[in-house]
């Protein structure tokens, strides 16, 4: 699936062959190509004043400044930011900047191309990856109620309950006609729900009536026709569906490396803990996942503990699991390191600011680490590196290669995909689509160190839901870091907000919180590990700041426009985008108590000068063309 992708400043109404929903109107383009001729197509491509057509690009152009990403089912042709004498490209950015995707039908029907193989890398849910099965949307919608937490659980009705299994039961028997079939780890995460829920929650979100008729119908139909690992996780002892088959209480597991995880599942499937060694155990026995792990096990053991809401040892273990999968982490010689932990499955309503705000603390010294992957489920929204994939920089580094990044001061920051920084954490992506609620790691892969520093280091995480700030911070102490900072920004990420808080807000914690510890000076009682440390919480409202009340810019799962607005701020367009991304700099840097940060005023002042002196900007652009040098 190929997409070309180039930068070019222009109005608003340029984009009239960009649909509503922002796919790509192949035809509407080549007319537009086709009002306006030139002889030189870089020319062209920096001018907003003139268009091109790709049939006018030679084979040996397209060969020189044509940049392939890799192997990759989304595998992008794109104009990198270096002219076609692979000079880099300097031009002063002006005017409002558009992120555009166009394929022309000459070079498509040169490259073997159907219009159906065109993707618009412009919106976060094309960077799924297509080899990922599709889920099936009847038990998914199910899973959604029936697998979270003992009071957040709502028990299924009649309709639906007879729906959800006699679609599993036309499933198993291959009779399930316009709908895909229900996969081993949906039948795993679905009936390590209904279990949990009969074993251990309260009355009110145990089984409903209309689930016990259901399961009285189609179980012994069920028994007949489902593989032995998921008659496991249905009935373990049982004792559960009146039946009194033996398969659950002999169930053992196919093979040694099952075993742990069979055993381990009995315990989590009765409601009950593991302790940290027999929880790393079972994930090292496991992953990577690869042929012969049972995916309904595995499913069912990770969303079933975080059903149980996960202890503090089961947190570690998740979290340290794999650290030393790669060796032991390469260190930066940096006075200070942040690492950012936004939340995998990206932002789907509203401006991300994290990757902007890495470039303007890099100006000053404050180093960032960033980490995350191109696309995650539940959201599926737009993440770190689908923004730098869309810029053309390598998202495909090595952790020893974003060690040099941190350390080099053209850039002072790094981006780093799971992919790999932890092949095992990463080949569950598929799956974790398929479980449908999120498991224990989407709260340990946010607190993370792939690279070390010689300074001090500092974790900044996000959380949406209220009971896990508190496990995150123990995580981060454990990490032994000198300051933690949890924030509950928009939509559970990391971007604080301008906007005033509306008074129908939801319970919890407001937006806006944060939660945190740093470190103190020498003269301070010490900590466990050596370290004192001063906690704090509070809730930032920016009209304290000197910034006025705006509402947050949306960009509903579209990269471009997230680009469109962190590139419009970076070159001092004053706005939303702009306080939002001083206001995160700004209160950060205090609240880890980063040199010269310590009155916030001066903090914001500092972020302000980075972006309006355009080193930010700089630092951005610096960024992608030396990570695409790497290889």
């Amino acid at each position: 699936k190929v997409v070309q992708h180039f930068v070019t400043s222009s109005s608003s109404s340029e984009n009239d062959w960009i649909s509503a929903d922002g796919e790509i109107t192949v035809e509407a383009a080549q007319a537009r190509l086709k009002t306006k001729k030139t002889k030189n197509p870089m020319k062209a491509l920096l001018n907003p004043q003139s268009s091109f057509s790709l049939s006018s690009i030679s084979s040996s152009q397209i060969n020189r400044s044509l940049n392939f990403d890799g192997p990759s089912s989304s595998s992008c042709l794109r104009f990198p930011l270096t002219d076609f004498n692979n000079r880099p490209w300097r031009r002063k950015l002006t005017g409002g900047l558009k992120i555009k995707a166009v394929l022309d039908s000459a070079m498509m029907e040169q490259l073997g191309l159907k219009e159906s193989d065109v993707k618009n890398p412009a919106l976060s849910s094309t960077y799924r990856r297509s080899e990922i099965p599709k889920a099936n949307a009847t038990v998914l919608d199910a899973q959604a109620k029936v697998c979270t937490g003992p009071t957040q659980t709502k028990p299924l009705s009649e309709e639906q309950a007879f729906k959800v299994f006699d679609t599993i039961l036309r499933s198993a028997r291959g009779e399930l006609k316009g709908e895909e079939p229900v996969s081993k780890a949906q039948l795993g995460a679905f009936f390590a729900g209904m279990t949990i829920r009969a074993n251990a929650f309260p009355e009110e979100t145990q089984w409903s009536e209309g689930e016990k008729r259901a399961m009285d119908v189609f179980w012994p139909l069920l028994a007949r026709v489902l593989p032995p690992d998921v008659l496991f996780i249905a009935d373990p002892e049982g004792s559960l569906l009146g039946t009194g088959s033996s398969v659950g209480p002999n169930f053992v597991g196919n093979e040694a490396r099952e075993m742990r995880l069979v055993g381990a599942l009995r315990e989590v499937l009765a409601g009950g803990h593991l302790g940290y060694e027999e929880v790393k155990g079972v994930l090292r026995d496991v992953l990577p996942l690869a042929t012969g792990v049972s995916e309904s096990l595995l499913s069912a053991f990770l969303i079933g503990q975080r059903m149980n809401r996960e202890t503090d040892r089961e947190l570690k273990a998740y979290c340290l699991a794999f650290d030393d999968e790669l060796g032991a982490p390469p260190v930066a010689d940096v006075k200070s390191l942040t690492h950012y932990g936004e939340p995998y499955d990206g932002n789907t309503r509203f401006f991300r600011s994290t990757l902007f705000v890495a470039t303007v603390r890099a100006c000053y010294g404050e180093s960032s680490l960033l980490h995350g992957v191109e696309w995650m489920p539940p959201k599926g929204g737009v993440t770190e590196e689908q923004t730098l994939k869309f810029m053309g920089a390598n998202t495909r580094l090595s952790v020893h290669q974003a060690k040099e990044l941190i350390e080099d001061e053209k850039a002072g920051f790094a981006y780093l995909s799971l992919r790999e920084a932890r092949p095992s954490l990463y080949s569950v992506v598929g799956m974790r689509e398929h479980i449908k609620k999120r498991p224990p790691l989407a709260t340990t892969e946010k607190v993370q160190q792939f690279v070390r520093a010689t300074g001090k280091e500092a974790i900044v995480a996000g959380f949406y839901h209220e009971g896990y700030e508190e496990p995150l911070l123990m995580l981060m102490r454990r990490r032994g870091v000198h300051s933690g900072l949890v924030i509950k920004g928009e939509e559970g990420a990391l971007s604080m907000t301008t906007r005033v808080r509306a008074a129908s807000a939801s319970k919890g914690f407001p937006v806006n919180y944060c939660s945190g510890f740093r470190s103190l000076s020498s003269d301070t009682a010490l900590e466990a590990d050596g370290v004192s440390r001063q906690s704090f919480s509070l809730e930032v409202d920016a009209r304290d700041y000197g910034f006025e009340p705006t509402e947050t810019p949306r960009t509903d799962r579209s990269v471009s426009k997230n680009i469109e607005l962190g590139l419009a701020a970076l070159r001092g367009e004053k706005g939303p985008a702009y306080d939002r991304i001083v206001l995160n700099a700004g209160i950060v840097d205090h609240l880890l108590g980063c040199e010269g940060a310590d009155d916030v005023a001066v903090a914001m002042e500092r972020a302000k000068e980075a972006i309006d002196s355009g080193k930010a900007l700089k630092k951005l652009l610096n960024y992608i063309e030396i990570s695409r040098k790497m290889k």
